[in-house]
């Protein structure tokens, strides 16, 4: 999938001639004098390149109805299963020295980067199907909720490409444009991949190494903190819970204050760290509460879900158990 290619050569080709298509939109007429004017890009390679792009509506439909917008208890069902707790377990064997050396160098734990990984892309096994030029056009032209932010994300990508040998039109991923094993959308590709095999070559997308030292090193640079808790579970009792749960899930009460609220959280806290409520989901509209803290918000820097937080921790900590009790507990080569 990955090419050294030169990025001009990937530009030229037979389709130059054929009709003009997103070309077409004043929208993209901008973007591309956005691109000529800030990045010294040649019009004419960006009109060859785009030329050969059509926007595609199941990407519209796909945004529009995300795994997140499900209850708890249905979206954990999805990640949270015994052949992902087995593979993550395998993964973490097969791959242990690298783990190992991500918590050493980022302070993340294995299970942690795992998790990521599994959630992500069943641990690089299903990376999405869509080009993710035509995933990035579609929603930059087509999305007006955030067509802002993905033509820059397609910006981005097109600098990525640039700058790692990547063809434009080749490239597969989500329908919201992520890449590779840890599903990286472009800017976060270009600011927080690491080359952490030393082979002079970012790859997120072959080389598991450097996807797992990016997931740590993006954890990291977001404000995770070595070897402190990411989230209890709580029993509750009175209206204030509702209430704080209401707050959002960024931690910002400290933990001394929980029972002002009638929450009382599964282990003690120290009395000063900010703390927030989760409430979540379950059938017959039943809550299931839990006391997270500033770990848990780092995770939703990666997805800006605290669904997608849980699915990771709760995965997370089943891979640890089932790693703890693997009779394969020795590491072999990446």
């Amino acid at each position: 999938m990955r090419t050294r290619l030169v990025f001009l050569s990937l530009l030229l080709g037979s389709h130059a001639l054929q009709a003009a298509g997103v070309l077409e939109r004043p929208e993209m007429h901008r973007f591309l004098d956005r691109m000529v004017s800030e990045h010294g890009i040649p019009r004419a390679e960006l009109e060859t390149l785009f030329v050969q792009v059509e926007t595609d509506p199941r990407v519209i439909e796909r945004i529009t109805r995300p795994a997140e917008a499900l209850p708890w208890y249905r979206y954990r069902r999805i990640f949270i299963t015994e052949a992902r707790i087995r593979e993550g377990v395998a993964f973490w064997n097969r791959h242990a020295d690298t783990l190992a050396r991500a918590e050493r160098e980022y302070g993340v734990p294995p299970e942690i980067v795992t998790a990521v990984i599994g959630v992500e892309t069943h641990y690089g096994r299903h990376r999405g199907g869509f080009p993710v030029i035509t995933a990035l056009t579609t929603l930059g032209l087509d999305y007006p909720r955030r067509s802002r932010f993905f033509l820059r994300e397609l910006e981005e990508f097109l600098l990525l490409a640039r700058s790692e040998g990547l063809d434009p039109l080749g490239v597969m991923g989500s329908y919201a444009g992520a890449m590779g094993q840890p599903q990286f959308i472009a800017s976060s590709y270009r600011r927080y991949a690491v080359d952490f095999n030393g082979d002079g070559v970012r790859d997120l997308f072959d080389d598991t190494e450097d996807a797992i030292g990016s997931v740590a090193n993006y954890l990291r640079l977001h404000g995770w903190r070595p070897k402190e808790a990411v989230a209890f579970p709580a029993q509750v009792s009175g209206p204030g819970a509702k209430t704080l749960a209401q707050a959002g899930y960024k931690p910002h009460l400290p933990a001394a204050r929980l029972e002002e609220y009638g929450v009382r959280p599964v282990a003690p806290l120290p009395a000063d760290v900010r703390v927030a409520l989760v409430a979540l989901e379950q059938p017959d509209d039943r809550r299931e509460h839990w006391v997270v803290l500033p770990n848990f918000y780092v995770i939703t820097r990666y997805n800006h879900s605290p669904l997608y937080a849980m699915a990771v921790y709760q995965l997370a900590e089943a891979i640890a158990r089932g790693f703890k009790a693997s009779p394969a507990r020795v590491a072999v080569s990446d």
